[in-house]
Order: structure tokens, then sequence, then C-alpha cells
């Protein structure tokens, strides 16, 4: 054989053994990734992940640049497969379960359309008597703008940020509100349309831009919003920040918890070429005397890495003890493919967020101080969650209070097309949303090797929550649930407060909320965590939105103090007020009203005096 010839035979035996190790990727032309008519685009986006992961080396020179360009990449594979007229696609409607069988409820669609800001302080009409004693401002936020033009959102999560105020001293209370001048509500208001895209709504290419222009813009990133239509969180005395100025990670949850010196404890993701993780982040105590009320010395506590780092857990809330943040890993999974190709194929981040109850919820617990994750594997059957009761520490173990729910569709439910529907259409939306519980979990720290598999490593007398030891060493917890049957009938329980000055990290006895016999809440709750009792406020056509509990000065007792919440109806011809119930006996003290149309919003906190 000829030196030439050799080394050719040469060279093939390498390439044949090249792609032996590291075989090409499957074309996104093959039959099996085609994109045939009515169905996802979840088929292109997992049919390149499935690819990349068989493909290690592959993976690895798929470096940011390409990740980003990821939208153009799957939308180029398509034309060879499909019409320029098919890329928008229709996704399938899930079918609907069903989990109760309300009839006749009430059509609640003025909650969700948009109103005008009352500016200028007005006076409201008192009923009854407001405590002398209350002084502060009762803060609220939702959503107010559901429409910029011709432009409507999708999802009660996307309207423009309105924030409320009541005012309360000597008896008297004051209401304004305003529209939050965000660079979204600025940008959208200036174009006299949706320029910058929401949770549940893709902002469309601008129409005065040329067709090659508007097709070329499918593949920007979207503009990340800074409507914070959800709560008021405190940091250093400011109320909204920009995470990124100070710290690496990107959003923060709404919910941040703070211990008795004014440390705030939060998390949100970060997210890189090899997919995304969990951050848990301190923000210090503003120093005495300073004004500083920046996030200078803010740090990253600790850093965890989700299950699949392409599709974490999307999460609202998390639980902190004295000395311990429980972050639950659920199984409502926010796929970060789908969310690359979102703008490419006009869906929106919603569309790539969803429920995979084959996995179970995982509890991750770190030391507050150490940063240290526990070693302990702590799962429970899939659930969803949004917001946490309380945690407290207790006999080597992390109690855990929790409102929960069995299925996940919840967030895909409150598109605002659903919250307009009337009768029996109606009710089939509310019937399809899985009732939300308070349940109880128990996490024991200290984990015995010893330990005979299948023992509960419960000490706890009082609760009925277990925590068995399984044969891989992990820890299967099921939950006691916090309620009696009285709750049921009340459509379950969301929106949990506590008094959590006094009570945050601790042993306790009483949480409220809101219980759901609607799409929205209808009544007002107090639970006893001794007895299980329930109290509740109803008053037909009304509809309660998150109790505040303001602690009464210098009482000894947990609930003493008041409950503050904003009370719309959907009647034309009656008003909104601000309730005020005794927090003990759960009895009306006075309201508010006031002679302006109020949207049904999420949180809010009080400022005392």
């Amino acid at each position: 054989m000829s030196k030439p010839d050799e080394n050719r035979s040469k060279r093939k035996k390498e390439a044949k053994n090249e792609a032996s190790e590291n075989p090409p990727l499957p074309s996104l032309e093959n039959k099996d990734l085609s994109l045939s008519e009515g169905s996802h685009l979840h088929q292109k986006t997992e049919a390149l992940e499935t690819a990349l992961n068989a493909h290690p080396r592959r993976q690895k020179q798929l470096d940011r640049e390409v990740r980003d360009a990821l939208p153009f990449l799957l939308l180029t594979s398509c034309f060879h497969s499909i019409g320029v007229d098919s890329l928008v696609l229709n996704q399938k409607p899930q079918q609907r379960v069903t989990f109760r069988h309300q009839k006749g409820l009430e059509c609640l669609s003025p909650f969700f359309t948009s109103v005008e800001e009352t500016p200028q302080v007005i006076q409201t009409k008192i009923e009854g008597q407001v405590p002398r004693w209350l002084k502060g401002k009762l803060l609220r936020n939702g959503p107010g703008k559901f429409e910029f033009g011709k432009d409507k959102y999708n999802h009660w999560f996307d309207g423009m940020a309105l924030l409320h105020q009541f005012e309360i001293e000597d008896g008297i209370v004051k209401y304004r509100s305003k529209f939050l001048r965000s660079d979204s509500y600025l940008t959208n208001s200036k174009n006299n349309r949706i320029m910058i895209s929401e949770f549940g709504t893709m902002a469309v290419p601008d129409p005065c831009k040329t067709i090659f222009e508007r097709f070329m813009s499918r593949f920007e990133a979207p503009k990340i919003t800074d409507n914070c239509n959800v709560n008021y969180v405190v940091y250093k005395g400011d109320y909204y920040v920009d995470w990124k100025k100070y710290i690496a990670v990107n959003g923060a949850t709404a919910h941040p918890h703070y211990d008795a010196d004014g440390t705030a404890y939060n998390m949100g993701n970060s997210y890189g070429k090899h997919g995304s993780n969990y951050n848990i982040i301190c923000v210090p105590p503003q120093t005495p005397g300073s004004d500083d009320s920046s996030l200078q010395g803010a740090k990253v506590v600790c850093t965890i890495e989700p299950e699949d780092r392409m599709k974490p857990s999307y999460y609202h809330s998390f639980g902190m003890s004295k000395n311990y943040i429980i972050f639950i890993e659920q199984p409502l999974k926010m796929n970060l493919w789908k969310f690359l190709a979102a703008k490419a194929f006009g869906k929106s981040f919603l569309d790539g967020i969803t429920w995979e109850p084959q996995h179970n919820t995982r509890f991750h617990v770190v030391n507050k101080l150490t940063g240290q994750v526990l070693p302990g594997q702590y799962r429970s059957k899939a659930l969803l969650t949004f917001h946490q009761i309380n945690a407290f520490e207790d006999q080597g173990c992390i109690v855990l209070d929790l409102c929960c729910q069995d299925d996940g569709q919840a967030l895909d439910i409150y598109r605002l097309q659903n919250l307009h529907k009337a009768g029996e259409a109606q009710d089939q939306v509310y019937n399809s949303i899985a009732t939300p519980y308070p349940r109880r979990f128990v996490l024991p720290l200290n984990i015995d090797d010893k330990k005979p598999v299948g023992e509960n490593l419960s000490p706890l007398s009082y609760t009925s929550a277990t925590a068995v030891k399984e044969a891989d060493g992990k820890i299967w917890c099921t939950y006691e649930s916090l309620h009696d049957e009285k709750l049921e009938k009340a459509g379950g329980l969301e929106f949990p407060q506590i008094n959590y000055a006094r009570c945050n990290g601790k042993k306790y006895r009483y949480f409220y909320g809101c219980g759901f016999g609607h799409l929205v809440g209808d009544s007002l709750i107090k639970i006893d965590l001794n007895t299980k009792e329930m109290k509740i406020w109803q008053e037909d056509g009304m509809y309660p939105s998150e109790p505040v509990f303001v602690p009464e000065p210098n009482s000894a007792t947990e609930d003493g103090g008041v409950i503050l919440s904003v009370v719309l109806t959907p009647k034309q011809n009656q008003g909104s007020f601000l309730l005020v119930l005794d927090a003990k006996d759960f009895t009306e003290l006075g309201r508010a009203e006031v002679p302006v149309q109020i949207p049904y919003g999420f949180h809010g906190i009080f400022v005392p005096h």
C-alpha cells in the first residue's frame, strides 16, 4: 500500500472511531421531530434537548452564544418541514380535572378590568369603629391595567401594578392609589401598545417596522419587565430594588423573610450556559444612624443545584425558622429551552411552565449562618405551594406549615379569558382548580444512619405528620392536615398570615387566610392549630383580599390585634371597603367605604406610624 493510501485509510479509521464516540446530532427534519398540525412547541425544544443530553461532547460545544440563538436555530429548522403560517402554534387544550362541583357562581369580571388611578387623597365613610390605637398605612399591590391601546394582556399576573394606600389615624381612613411608574408602564403608555413582555403575554413586533424587521425581532431577547405588581418588600427602608446592581441573581420572590434585627433573606435564580441555580440571598440590616438604603453588602448565602438545571422549579415563597431556610422544589417546572424559543414562536413564558407530577417534591434545608445544605434528602408526593405559613424548630426537627394543592394547573387557569367567564363556563373553571389546604410537614435534622428502614423519625407527639426512612436513605414525608371538614366547605384556604413579628420562626397557635369558595377569596378564616377550630367572616356578594394582621401595642396574647382586609364587590351599585376585624373573636369592628372601583389584588403590608 502506498503512503497516501495508508494515510487515507488511517484518516477513515480515525473518523469512524470519532463518529462512534460522538455520533452526529439527529436532524431536526426527522419525521419524529417534525411539527405536524396541532403539535406543540415542546416537540422541537425537547427533541433538541434530548439530542444534546445524549451527546455530551456536542453539548460542551454549545456555548452561550449558540444557546442565546436557540430560537433562531429552531425556527430555521422548522422551515424545512412546515410553512411560515404554521409558526404561530395553537396549544392543545389540556383535559380539565374536576375537583369540586360548585354551581351558580357570581361573575367576577369587574375585578379584572382596568381602572383609573386615584392619586389625590380621598376620605372614606366609616361605619362602626376603627380602633384609635391603629395608626399607620396599609399598602397593597396588584394589577390594575390590562390593556394598552388595542393590545390586551392574557394573564391576571400581567396587569400593570396599581399601588394602594389606606392611611389610618384617630379612627379616620384616607385612600389613594397610583400606578407604579415602571419602565414597562411608561414605555407601553408612550407607545399605546404592549412593548414589554409579561408572564403570560409576549410582546408582538412593532407593526411600524418593515416585514424583515418584524421577522428579525422575533430572535431578539425579550426585555425584562420591571412591573412589580405582587407585593411590597422592605430592604433597609426601600421597597423596590434591582438585584443585578449588587449581586448576580435574577429576580427575587415577593415574600422575603426578616430576622428581628432587620436582616432580610430572599431567593432568586441565576442562569448560565450550564442552566440555572437557586440562590439564597442575605441583605444585612441598616446600620444604626445610617441612611444607606441600598443593597450594599447583600450576598449569596447558598447556591442549590436544581434536579434538572434546564428545568428548574417555579417557586413563589420559601420557609424560614430560627436557624434554617427551607426551600421547596416542587414539580412545577420552568423549561428553559421553551423560554429561549418563546419569542420566536409568539409564545409566553407561562407556556414554558409545566406540571410534572411524576416527580416528587424535594425539601432543601440550609443553615442560615453557614450556608451549608443539610445532607438529609427529604421527599414528598407531588404538590403545588405558593405560600408557606410558618416554620419552627422543635426537638431536633423543623416543622413546616404550607398551603398546598394536589394539582399544578392553577397558573394556567388564571388566564384572563377564564376570569371573564360567566355562568356554567365560570363554574367549570372554578371546579377545575385543586382546593388549597394548610398542611404540616416534619423534617428531622439529625438523621441517624443506624435507624432501621421504615421507622418514623419524627419524635413530635402533637402532630401526625411523619418522616419515614427509606432503603435508599431518603426521608419520605407525609403531611398532617391543619383543618377540619368545615374548611372543605369554605373552599380551602390561601393567602395565609400570622402574627409575624411575634411568631415567625417560632411555635405558634393561630393563622389567618382567605377562604376560596370562588376564583378569589370569598371569606376570611382564622384557624386554631391546637383544636383545628375555624372562625369565619363572610358576607354575601363580598370578596375579601389577603388578611393582614396588625398587633395591638403591648398585647400579651398572640391574637391580640386586628385583621385588615380590602373587601370588593362586582356589583356596580355597591362600593369597596376596608374591613377591620377583631383578631380574637373575628367580629367586625368597623369598615371604611371607598367610593372608587378597586381591582382584586395580591398582597400588602402594614407600616405603623
